[in-house]
Formats: C-alpha cells, sequence, structure tokens
C-alpha cells in the first residue's frame, strides 16, 4: 500500500532516508559532489526543508519524493559548515557554491498560486510500480492554479511519458550546450492547469 505524507509530518527520523532517495535517484547530477552515495547522504541530508518535500511511502519506508515550492521558497538550505565538514575544505566549500548557484532562486516566473514541482525521483527498487504517480497524483490535488516541472532532461523518456499521461504539457525546450556529453540533449519544461 501506497501512503503520501509531507517530510516535515513524517518528522526528523525519516530525514535520512529521504536523503537517500534524492541522492540515488540523482546519483548522475550528483556526481561532481561525491560518487559515493554514504558520502552524498552525509553531505545532503542537513539541507533538505522537510516540509517542502512529499513523500511516497511503501511499507512505511520513502519510496519515491517530490519537492513543492510556491513564489520564492526553497526546498534546501545548505550549510557551508556541513559541506566542509563532510567534502574537505576546498571542496566542500566549492560544493556549496554550486549547490546555492545552482539549486537555489524561485522559478522566474514563480507567483502565488503556481508550484513548482522538483526533484521528483522514486527509490530504485520501486520503479514502475505506480509510486512516482500516486505522488504526482496526490499532489496535483493540492490547492494551486498550476503546476510546473523545469528542466526534465529530454532524455528522461520515463519521466516526461508520466507527466504526459497525467495532463502536463510542454511548455519549453532549452538547448544546452555540451550536454551530449551527458547523455541528453536538452531540458523539458511543462506545466499543469488542473480543472475548475
Amino acid at each position: 500500500m501506497i501512503e503520501i505524507a509531507r517530510g516535515d509530518e513524517l518528522g526528523e527520523v525519516y530525514r535520512r532516508r529521504i536523503t537517500e532517495v534524492l541522492v540515488h535517484g540523482f546519483a548522475d547530477d550528483f556526481e561532481y559532489f561525491s560518487k559515493d552515495p554514504k558520502t552524498l547522504t552525509d553531505a545532503f541530508e542537513h539541507m533538505l526543508l522537510l516540509e517542502r518535500f512529499h513523500v511516497a511511502l511503501v511499507d512505511g519506508e520513502p519510496a519515491a519524493i517530490a519537492s513543492v515550492t510556491e513564489g520564492n521558497q526553497e526546498c534546501f538550505a545548505p550549510d557551508w559548515r556541513e559541506f566542509r565538514r563532510v567534502l574537505g575544505l576546498w571542496h566542500g566549500s566549492f560544493s556549496y557554491f554550486i549547490v546555492r548557484n545552482q539549486f537555489l532562486g524561485a522559478y522566474d516566473g514563480a507567483r502565488h498560486g503556481l508550484a513548482e514541482v522538483g526533484f521528483v525521483t522514486t527509490a530504485p527498487h520501486c520503479q514502475g510500480k505506480g509510486v512516482a504517480t500516486a505522488l504526482m497524483m496526490e499532489i496535483l490535488h493540492l490547492p494551486y492554479q498550476e503546476f510546473v516541472l523545469r528542466d526534465i532532461k529530454d532524455s528522461n523518456s520515463a519521466a516526461l511519458a508520466l507527466y504526459r499521461k497525467l495532463g502536463f504539457r510542454e511548455m519549453r525546450t532549452r538547448r544546452v550546450r555540451f550536454a551530449r556529453l551527458a547523455g541528453f540533449s536538452a531540458y523539458v519544461s511543462m506545466h499543469f492547469e488542473p480543472a475548475e
């Protein structure tokens, strides 16, 4: 059975397990910071704002996550001391700088009533079992006028298919220089407007 809860409702005891789902889902994107999942989890777990993460639980364990923010809300609050403690003085300092520049900052079109959904991922052992679908369907019932998903790699066909199935429509494709080296060619952004 799949249950959906917000991270802060689950509490601090779930923080590390939620972070592990994030780290495994975005391992390729987080490779610069570390290739070791434990090190990534150690470095990132402090910065998750649990109230911004929605979690799908299977048998009481986090199986899929997604952040939901509105306006200028953030889903991360990185602390340079934690990055330096886990990753070392220089690598930790530079990693903190990258996180601040790449993961923080409101969407250009951010406004009240528009929710940005991000960092959607499913734990490897739960993929293909409808967990992400259940999570996204629950999120789409939140009281927002519009939802956006930004910067989905065009090579992520499973995610794009799921979002299209849920009613998201493409609003922009952004070509990325040298992206082919990382196995994709463009970022796709999508939006969804619930029926009145």
